[in-house]
């Protein structure tokens, strides 16, 4: 398991931009006295999303891997709708694109290699390898949901149920990391208990 301080920062740089995008939307949405879906929430949540990706790919971490791999997606989905997908530069949209898929052929195709390192892992027993799994699927549905939700609606939209499954899968997730001592998904996941609250609010109220 790779715990060097650089693999650290590119852990921290994620989920501060996790962090950023959320007080971002929070405090647009206390302006607007309801809960909105700025673009720069989708944009942000890309960069952020690819970088996490690579984080869990460095420490080992398949629950990391399979919560980014499944948002990821959804990401780039609303900001399609929100015709903000197509600003992005060529290249960098290719990559954004192409990279978890490149990862999970190559894992495929070195299986022997990647499969114990991923599954069989000394320092993540199968039963918290399957609870911080459950977590990151719980926190990940939410965008999921946010989808179905917003292609009914015709709009990117953020129902009450996808803070109430941030709440849910935050907290699982943070056990998790306190099992793992990983201070990445400790802080990262603490820094947005409120905003969850906040945003659920005002959902109800709204």
């Amino acid at each position: 398991m790779n715990s060097s301080i650089w693999v650290y920062g590119i852990g921290f740089l994620a989920q501060g931009l996790f962090s950023i995008r959320l007080l971002l939307q929070w405090f647009l949405s206390e302006k607007a006295k309801r809960v909105v879906s700025p673009t720069s929430y989708w944009q942000i949540s890309i960069l952020a999303s690819f970088l996490l990706f690579i984080y869990g790919w460095l420490r080992d971490d398949f629950a990391i891997i399979l919560g980014q791999y499944i948002s990821y997606y959804i990401y780039i989905w609303n900001l399609n709708n929100k015709h903000s997908w197509k600003k992005f530069p060529f290249l960098l949209r290719y990559i954004f694109l192409l990279t978890p898929v490149a990862a999970v052929v190559y894992m495929l195709f070195t299986w022997s290699v990647h499969a114990p390192r991923l599954f069989q892992n000394a320092d993540i027993p199968l039963w918290v390898l399957v609870f911080g799994s459950m977590g990151q699927i719980i926190f990940t549905f939410r965008f999921v949901y946010q989808w179905l939700y917003s292609r009914k609606r015709g709009e990117s939209v953020f129902p009450a149920t996808f803070w109430a499954l941030s709440l849910a899968g935050s907290s699982i997730i943070i056990a998790y990391g306190l099992y793992r001592s990983d201070p990445v998904l400790i802080l990262g996941q603490s820094a947005g208990f409120i905003a969850y609250i906040r945003n659920l609010l005002l959902s109800k109220k709204k």
